[in-house]
């Protein structure tokens, strides 16, 4: 006789279980992310960048001790969240962040996390419609954040009047830029979508491809090898390394390592294990800034960015200074750059030999309808046959 077996409770609750990672910065815990992990941090106002690392690595859930959106401006971390079906759980406090044991296994059901039926920490999730609501309402604190911005951007302006005023600090590539297009590739939640918008513009003009960080892998996964990479420093993001893959850093001619100023040293171990050479780029600029002043630096004919912010919303998104950076690197590479969204309705292609083969055709058979009509065409019409019996007559006397 077989005994019945005792089930365990747990795999009858509801909610979604998987293991927590607990880091208060996001920077120290996205490494450490596996598929299926509950990522727990305390991050106001997540980024979008910060928010598409948290899809990349698979995470289920991700439960903020701080608000995803707290009214000073409309950040976009949250909302590439929702769209990515990932469960969104802010405001559990600081207290219970420190008091959740990394590692654990837990359950996350509607607003509270659990370990079996004992909760651990409570929030408040944030779906579409509470996100609609706070965007909208962040707006308003848009004006704030941009009367801080004129003082922000005066002292980096300072910090950085070398580069932006006096063109001075860049490094020299071995890649060369002048007169040539360059495109520059950003990780994000678009830039798959963009390249395959100028898959022929990449064809025919065969630009420069420099890659921001994963922009790298991003160039290979659609076919192409980048030129010029440029990371950003590890002493920056909490990795031992940088977060990119041999293959394409080995596939570049220029690796490029964007390093705080007066940083010290640049932490390149982990380059030269894999037999890579870097430039240092010492700049406060933004590793996305960065690659677009090389390429106007460089005297490119244009920059095409893929990925790259554009609007107000992804200005404002920026961390770490990132607004200023960007605002001045727009107006220091004026107009030429292009954001790659208009390439497709600005660049019809080259013309090809078969098209203009075929105009010439549809242009015979309209003079030859327009003679067809006219007495003399009528008469050529009438002596086509004899005119025909008599060549193949010809033809067969020539082989008889």
């Amino acid at each position: 006789m077989r005994l019945p077996t005792r089930q365990d409770r747990r795999t009858a609750l509801p909610g979604i279980t998987g293991t927590v990672r607990v880091e208060r910065r996001a920077r120290n815990l996205v490494p450490r992310l596996q598929p299926g992990d509950i990522a727990v941090l305390d991050h106001l106002d997540l980024d979008r960048t910060t928010a598409q690392q948290f899809v990349d690595a698979e995470v289920v859930a991700v439960v903020n001790a701080s608000r995803f959106v707290s009214g000073r401006y409309p950040a976009l971390g949250a909302t590439i969240l929702i769209d990515a079906g990932i469960l969104l759980v802010d405001g559990i406090g600081p207290e219970a962040l420190s008091a959740l044991k990394d590692g654990r296994n837990a359950r996350l059901h509607q607003d509270g996390l659990f370990d079996g039926e004992d909760e651990l920490a409570r929030g408040d999730v944030l779906d579409d419609d509470r996100l609609t609501a706070e965007l909208g309402e962040a707006r308003s604190g848009m004006i704030s954040q941009l009367e801080s911005f004129t003082h922000n951007s005066t002292e980096f302006l300072r910090q950085e009047q070398e580069l932006f005023l006096h063109d001075k600090g860049a490094p020299r590539l071995g890649t060369r830029l002048r007169d040539r297009p360059v495109v520059v590739v950003v990780p994000g939640p678009d830039h798959a979508e963009e390249l395959k918008g100028i898959k022929a513009y990449l064809r025919e003009q065969k630009p420069v491809l420099i890659a921001v960080d994963r922009g790298a892998d991003a160039l290979l996964a659609a076919g192409h090898a980048p030129d010029v990479i440029v990371l950003t420093s590890p002493l920056s993001t909490g990795r031992e390394s940088v977060d990119v893959s041999a293959k394409a850093l080995r596939a570049a001619k220029d690796v490029v390592l964007v390093v705080d100023r007066g940083s010290g040293t640049t932490p390149t171990d982990s380059l030269e294990r894999m037999g890579v050479r870097s430039l240092r780029f010492e700049t406060g600029a933004t590793t996305e800034d960065a690659a677009l002043v090389l390429g106007f630096l460089g005297h490119a004919s244009l920059i095409v960015g893929v990925g790259v912010h554009t609007s107000l919303d992804d200005f404002l998104d920026r961390q770490r200074g990132g607004l200023s950076s960007t605002f001045l690197t727009r107006l220091k590479v004026g107009a030429q750059l292009v954001d790659a969204r208009a390439i497709p309705a600005l660049y019809s292609g080259r013309v090809r030999l078969w098209q203009v083969l075929l105009v010439l055709l549809v242009g015979l058979l309209a003079v030859a309808a327009a003679i067809a009509v006219t007495p003399v065409g009528q008469d050529w019409i009438d002596r086509a046959p004899d005119a025909a019996d008599h060549l193949i007559d010809r033809i067969q006397g020539l082989f008889s």
